[in-house]
C-alpha cells in the first residue's frame, strides 16, 4: 500500500493536472528529454565509473532517445511503438540499452499512445521484466535498481483510491531518486569514485521530464557532484595484477535471428552482454568483449547483422612492461594507424587504433607495435606492418585484434589473413547506383559479405536486399567511397 503521502498527493493530482498525456504529449516529453540529456551529458559523462569508466554514459543515452525522436519525426507509425523502435536500433551503451526497453515497455502497455497512471505503472513493470530477460547478468546499484524502485513504487501508488497519472509519477521520481541517491551503499565501485550510478541519473532525468511535462513546469534536477575517490584495501586488492591485461573491444549491433541463439553463443565471449529486443527475433546487441572478432563472426553466422559499432574501452589497470613480461612482451603493444584527416579518424581511433597522418614517421614506435598503412603510406619506424592497402582493409584487420593476447606472431597472422581477405574495389561513380553496380561487379568474383565506407547516404538494409548478401554500411562524411568484399 502507498503511504498517506501519496494517497493526498494523487488526490490533489486530480484537480491540478491532466490524467493522461496524448500522442502530442508523448513526443514532446521525448523532445523534452532529448534536450535535457543533451544538456547535461558531459555531467553524467563525469559519473562513469561501472562498469568499465569509459566516460559515455550520458552521451550514449542521450544518442539512444535523439534516434528514439528521430523515429518518431517519421511519423510512420504510434508515437509509443516509433519511440521504442527508434531507440532499440538507435541503443549504445548498457545504460542506452536498458532505456531503449523502457521505452519498449511503453509502447506494450499503451493504446493509441495514450499514458495515464496505470499505463505509466504498467510501463514501468513491464520495463523491469524486459530489462531482466534482456541482461545477462544483471548487477545492483545501477540503472537497473533505480527502474524496480520507480516501479514499484508506481504500482503501489496505482492502488490508491483516485491515483492518477501526477501523483503516481510523483511516488515513482521520488523512489528513482532516493534508490539512485543510495546506489554507492550496492556498488563498491561507485562508493571508491564518489558518485551515484551514471545511467541510474539519466533514467531519473527521464522521469523528471516526463513530470515537467504533465506538470508544464521545467525539469528540477539537484546538480550531480563528484566527489574525490577514496582508495581502499578492498578497491586496492582487486587491482589488476602483474601482467593482466583487461583490454577489450564493446561491440554494439543489431541482430536478426534466434535471440537464444545468439545469446547462447556470445555469453561466454565477454561479459556486459545485453539483448534489448525490438521483436522477439530482432534485437540490439551489446557484449564487452576481448575477442571482438570471434563476436562478429558467430553475429554473422546466425542471422543477420547492421548498424555494427565497435570501440575500444580503457583497460582497467596497467600491464607489465615488456621487459618483465616471461614470454618478452606482447601486453605494451600498440596499433598506430595511417589515416587522412576527417570522420574516418574517429573510426580507427573508437577502434582502438592510434592514428598518425599519412606519410607520417612513427619515431614512437617499438618493437612490438603494429602499424596499418591503409594505402596511405609513412614510415613504420620499429612497428611491424600489416600490409593493408585501403582504410576497409585496415578496418577489416583491426576487426580480428586480441589485445590480450601477448602472441604477437598469432595476432599478425589473424590481422594480416582479415586483411587479405578484403577485396578492394571502388566505384567508377560515386553515387548509389555506382556503388550498387560496383558491388554487383564484385560479387561476381565471389563473396559473402560487403563492407562500404562511404560518405554517401545509404541504406545498408536495401543495399542487402539488393545484392543478397550481408552488408555493412560505415558512413564517412567526405570520404571517397570503399567497397570490401570477403
Amino acid at each position: 500500500m502507498a503511504s498517506p503521502r501519496w494517497t493526498g498527493a494523487c488526490r490533489l493530482a486530480n484537480m491540478s493536472y491532466p490524467a493522461e498525456l496524448d500522442a502530442r504529449g508523448l513526443h514532446e516529453w521525448a523532445a523534452r528529454t532529448v534536450e535535457e540529456l543533451q544538456r547535461r551529458r558531459v555531467e553524467i559523462n563525469a559519473l562513469n565509473v561501472f562498469p568499465v569508466p569509459d566516460s559515455d554514459t550520458g552521451s550514449n543515452m542521450a544518442h539512444t532517445m535523439e534516434s528514439a525522436l528521430a523515429e518518431a519525426n517519421k511519423g510512420e507509425v504510434d508515437v509509443a511503438e516509433a519511440l521504442a523502435i527508434g531507440s532499440v536500433r538507435g541503443a549504445r551503451g548498457n545504460s542506452g540499452m536498458v532505456l531503449s526497453q523502457v521505452l519498449r515497455g511503453v509502447a506494450d502497455a499503451t493504446t493509441d499512445s495514450r499514458v495515464d497512471g496505470a499505463v505509466l505503472a504498467d510501463a514501468l513493470t513491464l520495463a523491469v521484466t524486459l530489462v531482466d530477460r534482456a541482461l545477462a547478468a544483471p548487477v545492483e546499484g545501477t540503472i537497473i535498481t533505480v527502474l524496480r524502485a520507480a516501479a514499484t513504487a508506481a504500482s503501489q501508488a496505482a492502488g490508491e483510491s483516485g491515483a492518477e497519472l501526477h501523483g503516481i509519477l510523483l511516488a515513482a521520481v521520488e523512489a528513482a531518486s532516493k534508490a539512485l541517491a543510495e546506489t554507492p551503499s550496492q556498488l563498491p565501485a561507485l562508493r571508491e569514485a564518489g558518485v551515484v550510478d551514471a545511467g541510474g541519473t539519466g533514467f531519473v532525468i527521464l522521469l523528471e521530464c516526463l513530470l515537467a511535462q504533465v506538470t508544464g513546469h521545467a525539469p528540477v534536477s539537484q546538480p550531480l557532484t563528484r566527489s574525490v575517490p577514496l582508495r581502499s584495501e578492498e578497491s586496492a586488492a582487486r587491482e589488476p595484477q602483474a601482467g593482466e591485461v583487461l583490454a577489450e573491444i564493446e561491440a554494439l549491433f543489431f541482430f536478426e535471428g534466434s535471440l537464444s541463439d545468439i545469446e547462447e553463443a556470445l555469453a561466454p565471449l565477454g561479459n556486459s552482454l545485453v539483448i534489448a529486443r525490438a521483436t522477439e527475433t530482432s534485437a540490439s546487441v551489446h557484449i564487452h568483449s576481448a575477442e571482438a572478432g570471434a563476436v562478429i563472426e558467430k553475429a554473422y553466422a546466425l542471422g543477420k547483422v547492421s548498424n555494427l559499432r565497435l570501440e575500444a574501452l580503457p583497460q582497467a589497470g596497467q600491464a607489465a612492461s615488456c621487459e618483465d613480461s616471461a614470454g618478452g612482451g606482447g601486453t605494451h603493444r600498440r596499433i598506430f594507424a595511417a589515416v587522412p584527416e576527417g570522420a574516418a579518424r574517429e573510426l580507427f581511433e573508437k577502434a582502438g587504433a592510434d592514428v598518425v597522418k599519412p606519410g607520417e614517421e612513427l619515431q614512437s614506435a617499438g618493437e612490438e607495435d603494429l602499424f596499418l598503412p591503409n594505402g596511405c603510406g609513412g614510415d613504420p619506424g620499429k612497428a611491424t606492418v600489416i600490409p593493408t592497402d585501403s582504410l576497409v582493409a585496415g578496418l577489416a584487420a583491426l576487426s580480428v585484434y586480441a589485445p590480450s593476447s601477448a602472441q604477437t606472431d598469432d595476432v599478425l597472422a589473424a590481422m594480416k589473413d582479415a586483411a587479405g581477405s578484403m577485396r578492394v574495389a571502388y566505384p567508377d561513380r560515386e553515387s548509389v547506383a555506382g556503388i550498387l553496380e560496383a558491388c554487383r561487379t564484385q560479387l561476381g568474383y565471389g563473396g559473402e559479405q560487403i563492407t562500404v565506407l562511404t560518405g554517401l547516404e545509404i541504406e545498408e538494409e536495401e543495399l542487402a536486399r539488393e545484392l543478397g548478401v550481408d552488408v555493412v554500411v560505415l558512413h564517412v562524411p567526405g570520404l571517397r567511397t570503399e567497397i570490401g568484399v570477403e
